[in-house]
């Protein structure tokens, strides 16, 4: 199969039957065998039955219901695992990514061996309360990451060889950070494409809020911790925690040596329990125990969760 087209959505009841249309117009015109995925992620209204509806006219089409709203990662990852195409294109249900674009992104992937290409929406139908903090994310995560030449790492519509979804582990919020999950697993033939982005046709967006731009930060440090000391917690904590207790250590010698130095001659001195730096001193060495366990323990429970991706799916369309 040529093209998996991977769509997550959540309450897009009026753009689902326009959107699968003219996926269905591109594909036929240029002769592609495809498939097309919807990932209903706990619609409200009747996505699903839209679905089910197009399941029944189409071969191309298949489908993943979750019992509740999970959010976008678990949707792509469930979209991920059941792809069969040689090329993957992901992309919003709200008409707001073109797929025209979708034969030039096909041509990269396949003539120019990238192993992934994300869209730049270099041209944007969004408020500016939105797009201020987006290139602001954008520029952080450049600079974490290392990826210098991507612009807009959260752009939904995006292309993968079958290789890299297959190998990548998208899960809680982490599809913003989907070519640095790339990067991380050895694909780092990454490009951009510049993509026309659309004003949204119907309802409103699903992804507005503070909240949105404070979890992306803190995923992207936690995705930075993760790669960096991810499978060496001990690296970092048992590096730390020997610090800690190697100072406190120093700290308590010299308190006990300057105690035995005042005894010896006859030197009137208060109780070590007396003074701070004993406290201080002594609370140091056991922060500093507490890292060198917790990097240890680390070690033996890093990455090893098995639910972390257990989602409830009612219903499968194949």
């Amino acid at each position: 199969m040529d093209i998996s087209v991977i769509v997550p959505l959540f309450n897009e009841e009026e753009s689902i039957p326009e959107l699968y249309a003219w996926i269905e117009r591109v594909m036929n015109s240029h002769n592609y065998e495809f498939e097309v995925i919807f990932v209903n992620d706990g619609s409200t209204d009747s996505s699903w039955d839209i679905i089910e509806g197009l399941a029944k006219k189409s071969e191309h089409v298949k489908g993943i219901k979750f019992r509740r709203n999970y959010g976008k990662s678990p949707a792509l990852y469930c979209g991920f695992k059941e792809a069969q195409g040689d090329v993957v294109i992901t992309m919003d249900a709200d008409l707001q990514d073109s797929p025209d674009e979708i034969p030039e992104l096909y041509r990269m992937i396949t003539e120019e061996k990238y192993d992934l290409v994300s869209g730049y929406k270099q041209k944007r139908y969004d408020p500016i309360s939105k797009t201020i903090p987006t290139k602001l994310f954008n520029a952080t995560a450049r600079k974490i990451s290392g990826i210098k030449n991507l612009h807009d790492f959260n752009c939904g519509l995006k292309a993968y060889r079958r290789d890299v979804i297959k190998n990548i582990e998208v899960y809680g919020e982490m599809h913003r950070y989907i070519p640095y999950l790339a990067k991380n697993a050895g694909f780092d033939k990454i490009g951009e494409k510049v993509v026309q982005h659309q004003a949204r046709k119907y309802g409103k967006s699903k992804f507005m809020g503070l909240n949105r731009f404070v979890n992306g930060y803190l995923d992207l440090l936690t995705l930075w911790f993760l790669s960096t000391f991810g499978k060496k917690p001990m690296h970092v904590f048992g590096f730390l925690g020997s610090i800690m207790f190697f100072i406190g250590f120093i700290s308590v010698v010299f308190i006990g040596a300057d105690k035995m130095y005042a005894l010896l001659n006859g030197i009137p001195q208060r109780l070590i329990t007396d003074t701070p730096w004993f406290y201080i001193a002594l609370t140091t060495m056991l922060i500093g125990t507490q890292l060198f366990l917790a990097g240890f323990l680390g070690d033996l429970i890093s990455r090893s969760s098995q639910n972390r991706n257990d989602y409830q799916i009612e219903k499968i369309i194949k």
